[in-house]
């Protein structure tokens, strides 16, 4: 492997140890993908990589993602903490930046100093049947009791994510799911992540917890693109509307408390949403 300069940022943090750590390279012309993955396999983290565009592409960069076990198509989180390290090197000039990725373009917004704000389009919602149900709440040690809905959904901003609404924060916080089950019962519902959240006791503040199908560690302190599609959830069960600043808080039963603000755009401009953190070094 040629010499490589990574760094590591903490997005989304809402505590001295919160936020979820992006491993970054912001020069990663000539990395392999077996390099980037062994790279993603060393700290154990969805990592990101920063790479010259296509000359002929709209976008200023385009960036690629690597958890150990596979690479993805796009990471919130990790966009974030490559466009934060860019801003803070100095390799920034504008406001407005498009970023290509697997999921397609992404636009950003950077300003010059404060959150960095990403969009994520409008999300496609499928109510899962019965017996998925059943097999979902087992899996996590749960029964419909448990459930502040009766449905449970997929949700698909740039992936599916399964979004299961919980009466308290407390069962949330206590749940131990069969991980060993995780990735066959996501591959069954067609989901790449398990999305359990309860409401929080303030206005729009919900909290969450996800297990992700085979990332190659069992939980996420925060995912941007589960709290996306948690967001357009909400807006499916009434639960908050498109006007409202919505605090999605993750990583707190893991000790890494971390908040990620979504926005929505108005319905005549595609609907989508944005995710916007904060970021500090690792």
């Amino acid at each position: 492997m040629i010499k490589t300069d990574v760094e590591v940022v903490r997005v989304f943090p809402k505590s001295k140890e919160g936020g979820n750590p992006a491993p970054t390279v912001l020069n990663a012309t000539g990395l392999s993908e077996n390099e980037m993955k062994a790279i993603a396999g060393k700290y154990g983290l969805e990592s990101g990589f920063v790479l010259p565009v296509d000359p002929k592409s709209e976008a200023d960069y385009r960036f690629r993602f690597f958890v150990p076990e596979h690479e993805m198509e796009m990471c919130g989180h990790a966009t974030i903490g490559a466009l934060w390290l860019l801003r803070k090197h100095g390799k920034i000039r504008k406001t407005n930046i498009l970023i290509d990725t697997l999921s397609g373009i992404v636009t950003a917004h950077v300003p010059k100093s404060g959150a960095i704000s990403i969009t994520q389009p409008k999300a496609d919602i499928e109510k899962l049947c019965n017996e998925n149900v059943d097999q979902v709440l087992k899996i996590l040690g749960l029964n419909q009791d448990d459930l502040a809905k009766p449905e449970i959904l997929n949700s698909c901003t740039s992936r599916v994510k399964t979004l299961i609404p919980l009466k308290s924060r407390k069962r949330l916080d206590d749940l131990i799911p069969d991980f060993s089950k995780m990735k066959g019962l996501c591959e069954m519902i067609g989901s790449t992540g398990i999305y359990p959240f309860a409401a929080g006791d303030n206005e729009n503040i919900f909290h969450a917890r996800q297990f992700p199908r085979s990332s190659g560690y069992p939980e996420d302190a925060a995912t941007g693109i589960a709290a996306s599609a948690l967001a357009f959830g909400l807006l499916e069960w009434g639960l908050v509307t498109r006007k409202d600043r919505v605090a999605i808080r993750q990583g707190e039963a893991m000790g890494r408390a971390s908040e990620i603000i979504i926005t929505f755009d108005k319905e005549e401009m595609n609907g989508g949403c944005r995710i916007h953190g904060n970021c500090e070094l690792g």
